[in-house]
């Protein structure tokens, strides 16, 4: 497994998702995703494993409420603000190759293995 955290230092469920891998000694990279973001590709691969932009974007995020997301109708100016402001993902993305899940969700990361 090639685990990769994307996540915010003060974010709780992001040191829960790490303590899940330690404990089951699951070799992870922790990304801080204010500090780094996420590259368009791997962007686009998460966004296909999840379901799509929407499911990342955190709407009680003080962010999202000053770049006015709500009120874009081009679904591109929506990709484009979501990368150049990376405190707008909800937290923790669990990447592992093509698959990724947003938030805690144990059950699928034990499906991985």
């Amino acid at each position: 497994m090639n685990i990769q955290i994307f996540g915010k230092s003060k974010c709780f469920d992001t040191k829960k998702a790490e303590r899940y891998f330690k404990e089951r000694r699951i070799k992870y990279q922790l990304i801080d995703i204010n500090k780094y973001g996420l590259s368009k590709g791997e962007y686009q691969s998460v966004k296909n494993a999840v379901g799509g932009t929407a499911a990342l974007i955190d709407e009680k995020s003080k962010e999202y409420e000053s770049q006015y997301i709500q009120y874009l109708a081009d679904k591109n100016d929506v990709e484009e603000r979501l990368l150049e402001n990376p405190g707008m993902f909800k937290t923790p993305i669990v990447r592992n190759g093509k698959k990724a899940t947003i938030g805690y969700q144990p059950d699928i990361w034990g499906e991985w293995s």
